[in-house]
């Protein structure tokens, strides 16, 4: 996926609401939130790597009661391996060994398991190898069926131009500054890494994202919340889930 496929022309962001993340196997509801607050969304991947993290896999319920994971598997790699040079191994049972993992939705008879299952075919039913290709497809999709824009570029493809990041905030601070974005905009888990401080000296506006953990139906005793969208979904019509993304608040800090 390249810029053409994020937009049509030259990209504009000047003055613009944006947000770099790495890209995640079907995460929390707070992600797609936070796509929804946005003009313009970077997929991150210019970074190393990390195993046993999010990317390549989520929580789901777990048939008898509980959690578990669910998620792709990736090919052998060097422990330095950027997050753009990351493939996925050859699945041709991928679409199947999904569904099985989500035998806990059908028990249950949550109402909207058929057609989460078609969306999840479309994502996943793919012969794209490329791990960051393969995860913005699976986000794309998601957001066209939740109704959300996602005007976005991958980082890997954009080749910038930025001095070099010697801290983790570097990164959102150079590449905010380098597009001319007027606003950066992260989630909550980012409050031990940015220094909110430093984006307003550079003329950009800071602001995180609280997405409110609203509790739904999971027809169990205990709700478990911030599983994968795919729980969301399960029980959750698309215009629930646009209502439910309504209740969250920008700080500034």
């Amino acid at each position: 996926m390249s810029r053409a496929d994020a937009s049509e022309g030259d990209v504009d962001y000047r003055g613009k609401r944006l947000a770099i993340m790495q890209p995640y196997f079907f995460p929390y509801i707070g992600y797609f939130g936070l796509i929804a607050a946005v003009d313009r969304w970077i997929v991150f991947d210019p970074v190393k790597y990390v195993r046993k993290g999010w990317m390549n896999r989520n929580r789901v319920l777990k048939a008898g009661g509980g959690v578990k994971y669910i998620g792709v598997t990736v090919a052998k790699h060097g422990t330095d391996t950027p997050i753009s040079d990351i493939r996925l191994v050859e699945d041709t049972d991928r679409f199947d060994r999904l569904v099985r993992h989500l035998d806990a939705y059908a028990q249950l008879n949550a109402p909207h398991y058929g057609v989460v299952l078609e969306l999840l075919r479309d994502c996943v039913d793919t012969t794209e190898s490329g791990f960051v290709t393969f995860l913005t497809r699976c986000l794309q999709r998601t957001c066209a069926y939740l109704g959300i824009p996602f005007q976005y570029e991958i980082y890997s493809e954009m080749k910038l131009s930025h001095p070099e990041p010697r801290h983790p905030m570097d990164w959102s601070l150079h590449i905010c500054h380098s597009l001319g974005a007027g606003e950066y905009v992260n989630l909550p888990g980012g409050r031990n890494f940015f220094d909110p401080k430093r984006f307003r000296e550079a003329g950009i506006g800071f602001h995180f994202y609280e997405q409110t953990m609203e509790r739904y139906s999971q027809r169990g005793e205990d709700f478990i919340p911030g599983l994968s969208i795919l729980d969301v979904l399960m029980f959750n019509s698309a215009e629930r889930v646009q209502e439910m993304l309504c209740e969250h608040r920008m700080r500034e800090e």
